[in-house]
Formats: C-alpha cells, sequence, structure tokens
C-alpha cells in the first residue's frame, strides 16, 4: 500500500511497558502495534497498560489479550484503512501482507492526506450540499440537472444525515464555479440546499449591482 509512510515504531512482546509509554509520547500516538518474528500481533493502547504499577519491569506479554488485532493488507483500499481508524480511534494502522507480516504503518495524517484529495478538496470548483430523504435521493436527477446547466459533477459522497436518520446529505464537487443557474434549478425542482460556496450571482444582478453603486456615487 503506497499510502503507508512508516513513522511509527513497532513493539516486541518483550519490552518493558515504560519503552512502549515512551515511544507512544516521543511519537505522539495511543496506539503501537507488537511485533514477533515479523509476524503481526496487534495495536497495544495506551490506556491498556497506563495503570501498570511495575512499568520499568513488566513486559507486554502480559497484555496479549489486550491487544487489538486489526490491520489492513497491502492490497486493500485506502477507505479500509480509514474505517479502522475511525471504529478504533487509533492514528496507526497497521498494513500486512497476507502472512501476517508487518509491512509498515499508516499515520492519521496520511490518512487526512488521501480523504481530502478523494474528496476533491485539491479540485478547482464550486460545492453544493443537498439535504433529502433518503426515498426522494435520485443520483441520476441530481446528475441531469447539473448537466443541463453545463456543468459535470467531479465527487459525489451521500451520507446519513446527523440528526435525522431519514435523511441524507449529498454533497457534489462541481467543475465549475459559476454555480448560480444551478443553484437555481435545484430549487425549482424543490431540492433543499443544506450550503453552498461558488460564485453565485448571475450576471444581470452583478450589471444592476453595478449600476446601484454608479448611481449612488453620482448623489
Amino acid at each position: 500500500m503506497q499510502l503507508a509512510d512508516n513513522i511509527f515504531p513497532s513493539l516486541r512482546p518483550g519490552d518493558t511497558v515504560a519503552k512502549a509509554l515512551e515511544l507512544m509520547a516521543e511519537f505522539k500516538t495511543n496506539f503501537l502495534p507488537v511485533v514477533s518474528e515479523e509476524k503481526y500481533l496487534g495495536l497495544i493502547k495506551e490506556d491498556s497498560i497506563i495503570e501498570e504499577e511495575n512499568k520499568e519491569e513488566t513486559t507486554l506479554d502480559k497484555f496479549q489479550e489486550n491487544l487489538s488485532v486489526v490491520a489492513v493488507n497491502a492490497a486493500s483500499h485506502f477507505l479500509k484503512a480509514a474505517n479502522i481508524a475511525n471504529l478504533y480511534g487509533a492514528n496507526v494502522i497497521p498494513v500486512v501482507n497476507e502472512n501476517n507480516e508487518m509491512l509498515g504503518t499508516i499515520s492519521a495524517g496520511a490518512l487526512l492526506t488521501s480523504l481530502g484529495n478523494f474528496c476533491g478538496s485539491d479540485e478547482y470548483g464550486a460545492l453544493i450540499v443537498l439535504e433529502m430523504e433518503r426515498v426522494r435521493l435520485s443520483l441520476s436527477e441530481i446528475n441531469s440537472i447539473v448537466e443541463s446547466d453545463g456543468a459535470s459533477i467531479l465527487h459525489l459522497n451521500v451520507s446519513p444525515h446527523t440528526a435525522v436518520p431519514e435523511v441524507v446529505e449529498v454533497t457534489l464537487q462541481l467543475n465549475t464555479r459559476e454555480i448560480a443557474a444551478i443553484i437555481a434549478s435545484f430549487e425549482r425542482h424543490e431540492y433543499h440546499i443544506a450550503y453552498y460556496h461558488g460564485e453565485e450571482l448571475f450576471e444581470s444582478e452583478i450589471s444592476a449591482n453595478y449600476n446601484n453603486l454608479m448611481n449612488y456615487l453620482d448623489i
């Protein structure tokens, strides 16, 4: 997996709790992978060892049952790593091969960069967020509305509404900044626009504003 940046070290079962906590503090993480003879055993979490009284002598062998056996295969899509990070609250995602051999780690920073690129954050274009009931969701209709105004959808994401289960949010990244006509089209089709960002003024509105300014300056 090209996303692996390998900035985090691995621990061994014979390493002490003190060493584990020291490395976690140094690398600013609450998780680190534990490896034995190149085989990945699992992630050790800071919370599971921080209360150990004899940190200088107690080794990680004692915490085998506390390991979280989560990882991604080197051939996996990066979204699987993002899902694991979100599910476990981990900022370290181990990467293994088909033999469960440790190949490296993915950091939260690398995941965030890839998610940003995946969502089109580096694209030049407008952003529109629509809210609608699940039963009304029609991607073909949404695409048709956008294309009827001469634009194209670069990225589209559908996610559940955080407060209303029967409602979804549809986020559109477009290939244009001029979205006045598109916004108007969605409103004619009775879509609720939760958010938009782009150049939304019509030429006539710009002209009217200019004329109003000139009239004001003549007073």
